[in-house]
């Protein structure tokens, strides 16, 4: 929604003030350098990435048009969840988390969180350590680091996407300008034509530049900026897990981990201190 918002504002103000000015739109037409433009940034793109990075970009702009991904209600789930799988470890041992950590997709326990549930990263990266804790590791050091490392894996793993993205923004200026130039190319071959023939085809050169540039910074570059603070707050959502679990293997009571985890998440969606203790108050179990 903001994206599709975004992109509204900015050809409204882009050619209504073009338009205002006394520009004449129809002048702006120039479906080849775009051709030119597209055409070669696209080709660009392609030798650029390796095919999962290709595959990613494109499944990325549905992220964009569905917008952020969490709120305050999905963090109020996950820390209702921690609560709860903290809770059957202290009540039941940590074995009895064990069928639902090697089968989580068909667990009764993860179904009843429905946002973490759908979130496949987050389900194996629980589930992944939760299975190291049932198996005897001790350490919540070590565990500490193994989590950092894969957290920081995942990051750059997401961030080959907005990255992709970036580097093709950063090149469509300079693909708008050779669309220029060879619009110029063209222009000379017209010498000979009259004044208005010139003026035309100076003008739809012109236009090369003005597109690399608007679509680069206008519309590319912002969309992997975007991309970038999507997968951004999905490694914040595997923080908050990795907090909580480290501060019950420190031995803290389910209560306290959870607060632990709370700290760790974004102010304008942390929920406070009393809607958490409402929340895990009915918090579902096993």
């Amino acid at each position: 929604m903001f994206f599709i918002t975004g992109a509204i504002v900015v050809l409204a103000c882009v050619f209504g003030g073009y338009t205002a000015a006394g520009g004449h739109l129809g002048v702006l037409y120039q479906p080849f350098e775009l051709v030119i433009i597209g055409g070669a940034a696209l080709g660009a793109f392609i030798i650029a990435n390796p095919k999962d990075v290709i595959i990613k970009v494109l499944s990325g702009f549905k992220d964009l048009l569905k917008g952020r991904n969490y709120s305050k209600a999905i963090y109020l789930e996950l820390l209702v969840l921690l609560f709860a799988t903290f809770k059957m470890a202290r009540a039941k041992g940590v074995l009895a988390l064990e069928a639902h950590v090697e089968n989580p997709h068909e667990s009764e326990f993860f179904k009843k969180f429905p946002a973490f549930y759908g979130n496949h990263h987050a389900v194996v990266f629980f589930c992944d350590y939760l299975r190291l804790i049932t198996m005897g590791t001790n350490s919540p050091h070590q565990l500490e680091d193994l989590m950092d490392q894969e957290i920081e894996t995942h990051h750059e793993e997401s961030h080959q996407v907005s990255g992709a993205v970036v580097t093709v923004a950063d090149g469509m200026p300079a693909l708008g300008i050779v669309a220029a130039v060879l619009g110029v190319i063209h222009t000379m071959g017209l010498i000979s034509e009259p004044p208005e023939v010139l003026g035309k085809s100076i003008g739809g050169a012109l236009v090369g530049t003005f597109l690399g540039v608007l679509l680069s910074y206008g519309f590319v570059a912002p969309m992997g900026q975007s991309l970038g603070a999507l997968y951004d707050h999905d490694t914040r959502y595997m923080r908050t897990i990795k907090v909580g679990l480290l501060a019950f293997m420190h031995g803290h009571a389910p209560q306290v981990a959870i607060e632990f985890a709370r700290k760790n998440i974004f102010h304008d969606m942390r929920p406070d201190f009393y809607e958490v203790e409402e929340a895990i108050a009915n918090a579902p179990t096993e």
